[in-house]
């Protein structure tokens, strides 16, 4: 790392998945001489979220500093029972024993696009992750895609029973339009932007991330997908965050300096270290 460089930090990866986790010390040793100093580990179901933490634990800030969030991912919804629900919030209370607490709760949320769990119990599941994390007092990770109604319909709902945190987390690879992200922003969201702001096709993202005022913004790989470009086409990780990074500065017409710095800020806002 150039210790005069900017400083990353990649807040969604899924550095448990088994595409990255099978040769883990070389991705973070990349990610490192890349600049990344932070990484956030999101998880998907219950092994990813154990194993999360699990890695957070092992790798004990070096090379890279780590933290990570525990969820079930829209597409395993069906699978979220009350046994697992009462496993996740273990996870999320206390580690379970991994000696790792999590930052977040994550990801979550509702897919419509593939439909790998029934809507309604997507729905369902998703409304019992922010209550666990209202209760627990942590941020979620919301994952949308194809579901802009429903999902706005349940924040409405929250926010009018008084049950969404001052900061209630981040959308993160967001897709939305201008209009979805100021009603998430009134909410007190974060929104996170990822590889696509870096593909041929995203004019419309972009004048997205430009609306968003960079006190709400964060950067994402959402490795080991959506690989920016000039590497389409090879397994995404963290080291490209940067490629993320310099695209919304210079949307902002900031130095990439400047911009990590901002994220960073905003970062640790959403998803401070537990004590």
């Amino acid at each position: 790392m150039d210790p005069d460089g900017p400083r990353f930090f990649d807040t969604h990866a899924h550095l448990n998945d088994p595409r990255l986790a099978e040769d883990l010390p070389a991705v973070l040793a990349r990610a490192d001489d890349a600049g990344v100093t932070d990484i956030l580990v999101a998880s998907y179901d219950l092994p990813s979220s154990r194993l999360a933490l699990e890695t957070v634990a092992r790798h004990d800030g070096r090379p890279v500093a780590l933290r990570a969030a525990v969820g079930i991912h829209p597409h395993d919804s069906r699978d979220a029972d009350a046994a697992a629900m009462a496993e996740l919030r273990e996870m999320a209370r206390t580690g379970a024993g991994t000696g790792t607490l999590p930052v977040a709760i994550g990801e979550t949320g509702l897919d419509y696009h593939y439909d790998l769990s029934p809507r309604d119990v997507q729905r369902a599941v998703f409304r019992l992750h922010m209550e666990m994390a209202r209760e627990l007092d942590l941020p979620v990770i919301v994952h949308e895609r194809e579901a802009t109604e429903d999902s706005l319909r349940l924040m409405r709902d929250l926010h009018a029973e008084g049950r969404l945190r001052r900061v209630p987390g981040v959308f993160h690879c967001f897709g939305g339009s201008v209009e979805t992200a100021k009603e998430l922003m009134g909410l007190g969201f974060f929104l996170s932007f990822a590889g696509p702001v870096t593909f041929r096709n995203a004019s419309r993202l972009l004048e997205v991330v430009k609306s968003i005022p960079p006190s709400r913004l964060l950067v994402e790989t959402d490795c080991p997908y959506l690989t920016p470009v000039p590497h389409r086409g090879e397994r995404n990780e963290p080291a490209f965050v940067e490629l993320v990074a310099r695209t919304v500065a210079d949307l902002h017409g900031l130095s990439i300096e400047t911009l990590c710095g901002i994220v960073r800020r905003n970062a640790e806002t959403v998803f401070p270290r537990r004590r």
